[in-house]
């Protein structure tokens, strides 16, 4: 993957962000959402950034090495947290808006303009946005965003996994695998999950 795509924008911009989430769809645990900023015709040289890619296409060991050379590269990223209690009061599509705002509120200076991941933004700031439906596997800024959104969420899950080892959160990471529904049917909810998010295999409506 390259910076071709931020090359254009950059003939007229100088910060662009690239934005990305992680977690709307497991049962427990937050969403993550990751901001970062590279500098400005930034070119990713042939060593590890070279490598970058949706997160999800990424072993975990290249995730996380990749998560550190994104940070040192970057001219700025941030990453937010929204937890369970949130999704459930405003709902995971809201949850995962106010965490892409936070991310980006948390960058020490705003952006010209936000790439995000997907089809759908609102955006709490004045700021020109772009959404971009599989942004993660096409541009390069979304793409260190995402494995910087994931590295976070399943650092948080693995140590979830210490607190309620029951649930198996260490190898899941509070997706709706056919273990971790046996484990909600054999131990009920934990305080991390998800009330909002209903199981039929249960029998919930």
């Amino acid at each position: 993957m390259t910076t071709d795509y931020e090359l254009q924008l950059w003939q007229n911009a100088f910060r662009i962000c690239g934005i990305d989430e992680a977690g709307r769809g497991p049962l427990a645990g937050p969403v993550v959402a990751a901001a970062v900023v590279f500098p400005r015709w930034f070119i990713p040289e042939d060593g590890i950034l070279s490598r970058l890619d949706d997160s999800k296409k990424l072993s975990h060991s290249l995730r996380e090495t990749l998560a550190s050379e994104i940070k040192a590269a970057a001219e700025c990223w941030a990453v937010a947290v929204i937890g369970s209690d949130i999704i459930d009061s405003i709902n995971i599509f809201q949850a995962t808006m106010l965490a892409m705002n936070r991310a980006v509120e948390q960058l020490p200076s705003l952006p010209d303009i936000l790439l995000v991941d997907g089809n759908r933004f609102r955006p709490a700031l004045p700021i020109p946005f772009e959404t971009i439906v599989k942004g993660d596997s096409k541009v390069y800024s979304i793409a260190a965003a995402s494995v910087l959104a994931k590295t976070c969420r399943d650092a948080i899950m693995r140590e979830y996994s210490l607190q309620f080892p029951q649930y198996g959160f260490d190898r899941h990471f509070g997706y709706p695998t056919g273990q971790h529904i046996e484990a909600i049917a054999a131990f009920g909810r934990s305080s991390i999950h998800r009330n909002s998010f209903r199981l039929k295999q249960l029998g919930e409506k």
